[in-house]
């Protein structure tokens, strides 16, 4: 009998086997940047999460939490006002482990050295598989220390913030074992600019406010508690708003309808309407930009935590894809053209991922009282957030490409990091914002700068390209008038030096050497895989994760 023709056609070879069952966290960068900010300690942990998160099992609730996305039901069978957000049980199941890991707002009452750092790699791992769920995580790491401005309402409320217990559903916060938070800051007349805000406050004779606005991008609305921005009569203020008040009614958080977003599928963003909604001021009257900005700091941190994981996630199915996959007769990560293209992804993402655990190891330090590390931190968090998320697209798609048309397939999840990339960037300040922001620091904090040159300085006469770069940067720090002009290309070069300085001083030769050529020096040309010759991309690829 002739065999059916048909069999030998959907013959499957020469494809990649799925990236998983194996430990995410198995990344040399990434192991080195928690040893060395201090968080040894967390290691044995963060592989646990690493093998987690690279199950099957969390690969589906990833493409589930995504697929079946966040539905909004304003009333209940009834009528009654209700404006509740409904989940894929999937999400929840994400958002549960998250929790119960610490990566949320744990990481305040752990006394032990590291504390932030060690969440900050157990962000980075888990919110590698799905980035979607990180927002309200995040938002409620970065809600304690702004919180912390109005004591009474710390005691409340902190050590709920800080809980590993995953509660969802609106109920009386006192009541619950875990609360969440989210923020509402921009307004659709003014987005960035928050002082343009129209929602107004007035003061009750309890001491309670009523506020009476409308938000423009709220995430994670069905949050138990939000830090909502608003007029009042002594300026613009910062207020706590619970979405169930104390004894157990609803507050007035009117959800208008869900964002239709171009990533971030699987959380939910809305637009909120308040009327005569209960608040309690948090910090001083007239200072809720002061107060707030202690949220968005921390916000800031973890949109460059959540670039450099995305960067290394789409790296890294990127290296899995080369390795498996034959072309011309040899396998694609032996083609010299692949190797400085991976070569170039595998610089990109090493220099992100040590800038972010940099980061994350002078917000421990300064939570502990380090003012060298807060002041390092101030300037350094709007450089690393304006580059490291500015590169995440590029990135991402130099990845994509890796895989051609398998990359471009939905079931590849590639297509997911692509649209969930450019989100850091705008997310906590455009960069435009960021790139301001710095020209801010420098006029206003010299010790900011002073911070930054001692750990620029640290790689003296290490390398003369970097040395070169910094004298040159120092002499455009100079703030003329012409600043708001050129502060992007002044962000770009600060960040690109602290990148160098980092690597010179921690990362392999070869990767140090590959920086400095081709950021530094300009020995590249304006894509990724344009490294030059006599880079020892052997040295490089073996930097690559799992």
């Amino acid at each position: 009998m002739p065999s059916n023709p048909t069999s030998t056609t959907h013959e499957v070879t020469n494809q990649a086997p799925p990236l998983t069952g194996h430990d995410s966290a198995e990344d040399p960068v990434l192991l080195e940047g928690v040893l060395r900010e201090g968080a040894e300690w967390y290691l044995d942990d963060l592989h646990r999460i690493g093998r987690r998160a690279a199950s099957e099992e969390v690969q589906r609730w990833a493409d589930e939490a995504n697929r079946f996305e966040p539905e909004l039901r304003t009333h209940d069978r009834y009528g009654n006002r209700i404006d509740e957000v409904s989940f894929h049980p999937s999400y929840h199941a994400l958002m549960d482990v998250a929790v119960s890991e610490g990566l949320a707002g744990s990481a305040w009452a752990d006394e032990r050295p590291g504390a932030h750092v060690a969440r900050a790699a157990g962000f980075m791992v888990w919110s590698s598989t799905e980035a979607g769920h990180g927002c309200p995580i995040s938002m409620t790491y970065a809600v304690v220390p702004a919180l912390r401005r109005s004591p009474d309402l710390a005691k409340i409320y902190e050590p709920l913030l800080t809980s590993r217990v995953y509660e969802p559903g609106l109920r009386t916060p006192a009541a619950k074992a875990g609360l969440l938070a989210g923020m509402g800051m921009t307004e659709k007349q003014g987005g960035t600019d928050v002082r343009a805000n129209t929602t107004s406050a007035a003061e009750q004779a309890d001491g309670t406010w009523r506020l009476r606005g409308h938000k423009w991008f709220t995430s994670a609305p069905m949050n138990d508690l939000f830090l909502v921005l608003a007029q009042a009569p002594g300026g613009l203020s910062c207020f706590l708003v619970p979405r169930v008040l104390p004894d157990g009614t609803r507050n007035t958080f009117r959800i208008q309808r869900l964002k239709d977003k171009l990533g971030n599928r699987s959380n939910a963003s809305s637009e909120p309407e308040f009327d005569d909604t209960v608040a309690w001021l948090v910090g001083d009257e007239g200072k809720g930009v002061r107060t707030i900005i202690d949220m968005v700091t921390m916000t800031r941190l973890d949109c460059v935590l959540g670039s450099a994981a995305g960067t290394r996630a789409a790296l890294a199915q990127a290296a899995h894809h080369v390795r498996h996959r034959v072309v011309f007769g040899a396998k694609l990560i032996d083609q010299p053209l692949m190797r400085n293209v991976l070569g170039d992804l595998a610089v990109e993402s090493e220099a992100a991922t040590t800038l972010a655990l940099r980061l994350a190891g002078a917000a421990d330090r300064a939570q502990r009282g380090d003012d060298g590390e807060r002041a390092f931190l101030r300037l350094a968090t709007a450089v690393s957030k304006y580059w490291v998320c500015k590169r995440q697209p590029a990135a991402v798609a130099e990845a994509l490409e890796c895989l051609g048309g398998n990359g471009y397939d939905e079931a590849s999840g590639m297509p997911r990091l692509y649209r969930d990339a450019p989100l850091n960037g705008i997310w906590e300040g455009s960069g435009n914002v960021n790139a301001l922001d710095m020209l801010r620091a420098l006029a206003r904090e010299p010790e900011s700068l002073a911070a930054f040159r001692t750990e620029v300085e640290a790689a003296a006469g290490a390398d003369r390209r970097l040395d070169t770069a910094w004298k040159e940067l120092q002499g455009e720090l100079v703030l003329t008038e012409d600043a708001p002009l050129r502060a992007r290309r002044l962000i770009e070069r600060a960040a690109l030096v602290l990148q160098g300085s980092l690597l010179v001083r921690h990362a392999p030769s070869a990767v140090a050497d590959a920086f400095c050529a081709s950021r530094l020096a300009g020995d590249r040309g304006l894509a990724f895989g344009t490294l030059p010759p006599g880079t020892d991309f052997a040295a490089l690829l073996e930097r690559l994760p799992v």
